[in-house]
């Protein structure tokens, strides 16, 4: 695994004045990009609006054809600020957990455990929207996480033994929702667009379900960025720091888990988002995660709002989901971190 050695912490934690102001206005730079990728969010489509008809759709509603593909975007950009923010911080999160920052939310199985979680609600239960699916998938998820907890050895744990468990878990979830997929015709439509990940179905209805656990994980996660930084230097550094392992550890499961679950519910699986955000904040802002986590809570975003914005304009009149559009950017992308950091072990 690549871990960032005890020097290179304590370093971070003691940066001069002048690196501090200058990651400052880089937070600010990236702030005023994702309002801009926002605004653009709202007024570029698949279905094509002048900047007035955008413009009255926000300021002036009256419930015209316009005005209700101006509502439609701003619901869809919201739920994308949401997801991508909740799903970069799970992903720095679980990096620190795991010391490996080429880790990703789906390596605990909480996706799978999402995933399966729906396939059984539309299954078994016959539940077909999205605002009744929405808890199937956030109780799969959390499910997970607490099974992922407990078999890696619940105080315990360590980030290995996290690892296999939530990489065993996904294995046998997988199995179970393909083969419940295969056997069930109807299921295996109405999964079809879920499980690539998209912001289609995105409703006001749907974000109040899920805000609250959008805001529990966030505050969570950001009040452990000294603590995980303590454990990024090691179990006995962590314990001569003062930092509580066991805590740590359960808190950041729990923050990652209800991020990810709220994202996977609302959104289905999207990958790469949480790969990639926290690993390339990384590499500008150093181990310091009192940084890492505030710039992909930004930055994410930035990357989910912009893939869902392109997958609207190269489908035209159609539309490519923004599931499937971070996929084609996250591979190549991947590659080019990985040899770039001429990982030996991951």
């Amino acid at each position: 695994m690549l871990v960032d050695s005890p020097a290179e912490v304590r370093a971070a934690a003691a940066a001069p004045p002048r690196r501090v102001a200058a990651r400052s206005l880089g937070l600010l730079v990236s702030v005023v990009i994702l309002a801009l990728v926002a605004l653009t969010s709202i007024a570029v489509g698949a279905k094509e609006l002048s900047l007035t008809q955008v413009w009255h759709g926000l300021f002036q509603d009256t419930g015209t054809y316009g005005d209700v593909v101006v509502g439609e975007r701003l619901s869809r950009t919201v739920l994308g600020l949401l997801a991508g923010a909740a799903l970069g911080l799970a992903g720095a999160v679980l990096q620190a957990v795991t010391r490996n920052p080429l880790a990703d939310p789906g390596i605990l199985g909480i996706n799978a455990g999402a995933s399966a979680a729906v396939v059984t609600a539309i299954t078994f239960f016959g539940v077909t929207s999205l605002s009744g699916y929405v808890w199937f998938a956030f109780l799969g998820a959390a499910a997970v996480g607490v099974l992922v907890w407990f078999l890696g050895g619940s105080r315990g744990a360590t980030p290995v033994r996290l690892a296999l468990a939530g990489t065993a878990l996904s294995a046998a979830l997988y199995g179970y929702l393909q083969a419940v997929m295969i056997m069930d015709g109807a299921a295996l439509g109405k999964m079809r667009f879920w499980t690539v990940g998209s912001l289609t179905a995105a409703t006001d209805a749907v974000i109040v379900q899920v805000l609250p656990f959008f805001v529990i994980g966030t505050v969570t996660a950001l009040l452990l960025a000294r603590p995980l930084n303590a454990l990024e230097m090691g179990d006995d550094t962590a314990r001569a720091l003062g930092a509580g392992l066991d805590r740590t550890r359960a808190l950041a499961l729990f923050s990652a888990t209800v991020l990810c679950g709220a994202a996977t519910a609302a959104c289905g699986p999207i990958v790469f988002v949480g790969l990639m955000v926290p690993h390339v904040v990384r590499s500008f802002t150093g181990p310091d995660l009192r940084w890492i986590l505030p710039y992909a809570t930004v930055l994410s975003p930035v990357l989910l709002l912009g893939a869902d914005v392109v997958g609207r304009i190269v489908a035209r009149p159609a539309e490519l989901q923004v599931g499937v559009v971070t996929a084609i950017i996250g591979g190549p992308v991947f590659i080019l971190l990985v040899r770039r950091r001429r990982t030996a072990q991951l």
